[in-house]
């Protein structure tokens, strides 16, 4: 086995409320319910143990909102989870209290994401996000008194109603709190979200505006001394998120909890989304009802390029040559979009911006295309 999977990633899904534009494994309040879900997750790590490496790279608690857990059941989780380099926690700003700042640096957490999406009150409401622009600075000053010295924000463009001038604020907003490690993501109305029935034709409008807006993010931050490490991701040196750099990377990992993903030893499975399936099966010892898919040599090569390619870094050739449309990539290197540096391939500046389509061109059909 390599030795097991050295990133492990654990599912909280409970939220005090669901936001408009989110599509993720989410359940609503629950408080009643959450020591018996820990209780079901831990079970599932203890079968799956065995998939592990002895020592972890990365442990990541995500959600939901991991820090709305019931106190006490997220310190036992946090007491039972193993050891690892990088330890991440989620947290919605209105969740943190000075008192779960040090219960979350007591426990071993050495880094926390901070969803913070916006600083501008109204862009906040049509979000429908549940902390001020206060809350998020005070949040992220708790963090800092708790001794924290790596510190994560989530940011959205491209929200209904949003300038460029609004983003502008919120990036300097950012900047002026001064975290290690920036996320900033175009939104995204998911079909079937309350936000596309709400908003859909006003994001349609927006779409043009997105370039210039992905512009605006990726030269205010690299301006500011952040390294542009990943499509949607900025740090300063050595603060990038490790976890999610091994999934860029194509590396194995265990996904634990509802609907959460693991990919191991060539094989891939998604845990069903049913709360009750899930703790009924391992309160009897069972593993989760899932889904499973064999990764074939074709599937690996096209996930490691695709993935490969958002990063900074050149995909080594050797790992992708039968994704590689060889010819694509003669015109796009041809184009200034692509290169061939060291044995690797990468996107130029100019290639990372246009981004996935840069990528789609360079994926081959099918293996007999790849001529490189």
């Amino acid at each position: 086995m390599n030795g097991g999977a050295r990133h492990l990633y654990l599912h909280l899904p409970f939220c005090a409320h669901r936001c408009g534009y989110c599509d993720f494994v989410t359940l609503v309040g629950r408080r009643g319910g959450h020591a018996a879900y820990v209780d079901a997750l831990l079970t599932e790590l203890e079968l799956e143990r065995g998939l592990l490496a002895t020592d972890l790279e990365t442990v990541y608690l995500g959600g939901g909102t991991p820090t709305y857990t019931e106190p006490g059941v997220l310190t036992r989780l946090l007491a039972t989870v193993p050891v690892a380099e990088e330890v991440t926690v989620e947290a919605n700003p209105e969740t943190v209290t000075p008192r779960l700042a040090s219960v979350l640096r007591e426990a071993g957490v050495t880094r926390v994401s901070l969803g913070a999406q916006s600083f501008q009150p109204r862009l906040l409401a049509v979000l429908e996000r549940q902390a001020s622009p206060d809350a998020v600075r005070r949040a992220f000053y708790h963090l800092r008194d708790a001794g924290f010295d790596n510190v994560s924000l989530d940011l959205l463009y491209g929200i209904p109603g949003e300038s460029a001038s609004d983003l502008a604020r919120d990036l300097a907003e950012t900047i002026a709190l001064g975290p290690e490690h920036l996320s900033c993501y175009e939104l995204e109305a998911k079909p079937g979200t309350r936000f596309t029935f709400a908003y859909g034709e006003e994001l349609a409008r927006q779409a043009e505006a997105m370039e210039g807006y992905f512009e605006l993010v990726v030269e205010t931050l690299v301006g500011e001394g952040y390294r542009w490490y990943e499509t949607a991701n900025f740090c300063r040196p050595g603060r990038q998120a490790h976890h999610n750099l091994g999934y860029w990377l194509g590396r194995d990992y265990l996904g634990i909890g509802i609907g959460a993903v693991s990919t191991v030893d060539g094989l891939r499975w998604r845990n069903l989304p049913s709360l009750g399936a899930y703790v009924g099966a391992l309160v009897e010892g069972r593993r989760p009802p899932r889904e499973e898919e064999p990764l074939g040599p074709e599937v690996v090569g096209r996930e490691r390029l695709m993935l490969g390619l958002r990063l900074d870094e050149p995909v080594p050739l050797s790992q992708v040559e039968g994704a590689v449309d060889g010819l694509a990539l003669a015109r796009m290197e041809r184009l200034g979009l692509a290169e061939r540096r060291g044995g690797g391939l990468v996107l130029t500046p100019r290639g990372r911006f246009l981004g996935g389509g840069v990528t789609a061109e360079l994926m081959a059909e099918s293996p007999a295309k790849s001529t490189i």
